[in-house]
């Protein structure tokens, strides 16, 4: 079903204000939530809103924070983000890693005691705002396998970078260190589709099409998916994001991270606090003349625009390309989502005593 952007938005911020957010951080999760729908990062849009109110209902997420700095230098600093949604947490994060930049350059902020932030490139891209480079990452449920293992030790464990551009879009990487996402395992499972080889492994360690791999026992795979492919690479780069996410900040770090999933406990003897997550930004201005920066990036993007493909017809992109691409669809068009997705959004409707029609708003 297509359904309006605006309209899910909306309900969004209505069911997180039900949940207890303020009105202002209830907006802003919907923000996010509703950036990776029209993004095409389907696992993290809406698909996600039940899960939260379920880590909500389980008393493991604090609809009205008390966040703090615990600790701070000039270009640095700790949040506790005391359970936020992860939603506004980042956001926050974000901003106070920007206000250090704009004073001495660069600004660094790890995240401890908080939740599932969402897409990573949200929080990153803020940055493009005030002509900053942007760095989000984020420590998550361990459902990976380290190459050579069965032992899930780390989660899709995201970096996402945004670099602005003078006349051309900006550079906006946004990726999992595993070969995809966990989300896109769910969506083919409510499709009740089988998934390709090199996204997971079964109990025993071996390759497996299965979609529900997971529940089973399995476990997801690192970047390049095997060792001959270069999973080892994958592995090194999500086991960075833990340790910059986690164990700089004093969050739950490798198989002590909580799980997303509210039916399953957390472990019952946590390394730190939370989720973690870590961001940076910092000022083109520290480096050379942003708008001398900005021209060479202009140039840096048209020059691969021009790449020879390999098959005539086809366009070389850059990161960010599909995503805006997508963007302008839907927000023109709406947002497809599916049926079990808005069985779901009806079901918190009913919760909440709100009101969600799909149907009319498709």
């Amino acid at each position: 079903m297509i359904i309006d952007s605006t309209y899910l938005k909306a309900f969004t911020q209505q069911v997180f204000e039900k949940m207890g957010c303020p009105a202002e951080e209830a907006l802003l999760a919907a923000d996010c939530l509703n950036q990776a729908d029209l993004r095409g990062v389907d696992s993290h849009g809406v698909a996600r809103l039940s899960g939260y109110v379920r880590l909500w209902e389980k008393k493991r997420l604090n609809a009205r924070p008390n966040m703090r700095v615990v600790h701070e230098t000039p270009s640095t600093a700790v949040l506790d983000a005391d359970l936020a949604l992860g939603l506004v947490a980042g956001p926050k994060a974000m901003r106070l890693a920007m206000d250090k930049a704009r004073q001495v350059g660069s600004g660094w902020v790890a995240v401890k005691n908080s939740n599932h932030y969402g897409i990573a490139g949200f929080h990153a891209m803020m940055a493009l705002e005030e002509d900053m480079i942007g760095l989000s990452m984020t420590n998550a449920s361990p459902l990976v396998s380290p190459t050579f293992s069965k032992s899930r030790f780390l989660g899709t464990n995201p970096i996402a970078v945004a670099i602005p551009a003078k006349d051309e879009p900006p550079f906006v990487m946004d990726m999992a260190t595993t070969t995809v996402a966990n989300g896109k395992l769910e969506v083919l499972q409510r499709k009740g589709e089988d998934a390709p080889l090199g996204w997971a492994q079964d109990k025993d360690g071996q390759p497996t099409t299965d979609a529900f791999a997971l529940k089973k026992g399995g476990a997801m795979l690192p970047l390049g998916g095997d060792r001959e492919h270069g999973s080892h690479k994958g592995y090194c780069l999500g086991a960075m994001v833990d340790i910059f996410s986690s164990v700089l900040s004093g969050a739950n770090y490798g198989p002590w991270v909580p799980p997303f999933v509210a039916f399953l406990e957390p472990p019952t003897d946590p390394v730190g606090d939370g989720i973690g997550h870590f961001f940076g930004a910092f000022r083109i201005d520290a480096f050379r003349p942003a708008n001398e920066f900005k021209e060479h990036m202009d140039n840096w993007i048209r020059t691969f625009r021009q790449a020879e493909p390999v098959n005539a017809g086809d366009q070389v992109l850059i990161p960010g390309d599909p995503e805006r691409m997508l963007t302008r669809e839907r927000l023109a068009n709406g947002v497809p989502v599916q049926q079990a997705v808005v069985e779901d959004l009806e079901n918190l409707a009913s919760k909440f005593e709100l009101t969600f029609n799909a149907k009319q708003n498709a």
